[in-house]
């Protein structure tokens, strides 16, 4: 999972660890305010416009026909005839085999709905049922395939319920992260949604979820951050000491440059090499020749680490630290134009020989501001974060407009 991500509340912008479908982005980013009157409650079963209105309203028409409305008509489930009960089974499953529901519309009927733990169990005994006395040849295998299909999406809302119910009462839901980290799964947080949705007439219910939503994000970005740093700085100590160990300064030049080819120069090992330097600079107990093979290797890894970043990033990081737009214009003018003085393929800049097609200089500044803009930058290149600053992005807005209207 595009990488998407979920933004919480008005006053947290968190990224989802598990990327998310576009209508799903924002999990928790709502007021009670937000919903519609006709919003559906825990009474009635109200689910996406996949699935057809004749769908919605066999499902509650079945109830009026055999009399066996649990919660709207004041009958307990307890005394629903079994007869009855067949006969919203079989209304069902012959509503199920025509609209064929999606897994998604399946997820949110069965958790909006008040009445299907009463239907459960002769739902799924019913269509077994209808398979094995099925004569069509046809038919019988699409009868076990929707209760096996069903029975699938319900053993997961059931085991998201009971994940739901267990933070629900504990006040330690960090701990419970830790310990089943791999339960926090996109489908738990779009269930948890889907739950939060259904209580529109309990605004305190609702606000107690929406806040519950909150805290189990935070938790599983807090967990999955410092489980990724100390799994990063690991192995980066163990590049540090395979680095120094080696039998002199050219074997741990190669060492350095034969990271950056593979891509493994991160910045982790990176502040481990500028943290050697740094303290041996500033040591009095140090040999000179130390400080010297320390600083060898810092430029090294710093040269190697600066050839990683794409060079339209740079590009753009040279063009933002000018504030007169003429000299904007000129800078671009370069970027985009050959130097005669070199072998064709690049341009200058600042020194640097780079060179880029406005396309692609206008394709990266396009992803840094989509990138923001669904708050993915915990996803997107580490060379490009210092972007995401709100100020920086309004300055890379106007110079795509430049592009656009000028060069391309």
């Amino acid at each position: 999972m595009p990488t998407s991500s979920a933004v919480i509340s008005s006053s947290a912008h968190i990224t989802l660890p598990i990327p998310l479908p576009p209508r799903r982005r924002r999990l928790f980013g709502f007021s009670s305010s937000s919903y519609p009157h006709h919003a559906p409650n825990r009474r009635s079963l109200r689910i996406g416009g996949s699935v057809s209105a004749r769908f919605r309203a066999c499902y509650v028409s079945s109830y009026g026909e055999c009399g066996a409305a649990v919660g709207d008509s004041g009958l307990e489930e307890d005394n629903v005839d079994d007869i009855q009960m067949v006969r919203v089974c079989d209304k069902l499953i012959e509503v199920f085999m025509v609209d064929k529901p999606s897994s998604t519309d399946w997820r949110r009927l069965l958790a909006f709905s008040k009445e299907w733990s009463s239907i459960r169990p002769c739902f799924f005994r019913r269509c077994q049922e209808r398979a094995d006395s099925e004569d069509d040849a046809e038919m019988k295998p699409k009868l076990l395939r929707l209760g096996r299909k069903l029975k699938e999406i319900d053993d997961d809302v059931q085991r998201h319920d009971e994940l739901l119910e267990l933070i629900k009462t504990s006040n330690d839901i960090g701990g419970i992260v830790g310990r089943r980290r791999k339960d926090f799964t996109r489908e738990f947080f779009e269930h948890l949604h889907t739950v939060t949705e259904s209580y529109h007439d309990n605004p305190d219910e609702q606000s107690d979820l929406m806040e519950l939503g909150n805290t189990c994000l935070a938790a599983v970005q807090a967990y999955d951050i410092s489980s990724e740093n100390m799994e990063a700085l690991d192995t980066a100590e163990l590049k540090f000491q395979d680095i120094m160990n080696s039998p002199n300064l050219d074997v741990a030049c190669k060492k350095i440059d034969s990271l950056a080819e593979k891509r493994q120069l991160d910045s982790a090992l990176m502040l481990m090499l500028t943290k050697a330097w740094s303290g041996a600079k500033e040591s009095n107990m140090m040999k000179d020749e130390v400080k010297d093979v320390l600083y060898h290797l810092y430029m090294t890894a710093r040269g190697n680490l600066d050839q990683l970043v794409p060079k339209e990033i740079r590009i753009l990081k040279h063009i933002l630290t000018l504030e007169d737009p003429e000299e904007q214009m000129s800078a671009l003018e370069d970027a985009f134009k050959p130097d005669e003085y070199s072998k064709g393929a690049v341009g200058s800049l600042n020194g640097d020989s780079l060179y880029t097609t406005p396309e692609q200089l206008f394709n990266w500044i396009r992803t840094v501001v989509d990138s923001y803009r669904f708050s993915r930058e915990g996803s997107f290149i580490r060379e490009a974060r210092d972007l995401m600053d709100p100020s920086i992005i309004q300055k890379l807005v106007v110079l795509q407009k430049i592009i656009q209207n000028q060069f391309m």
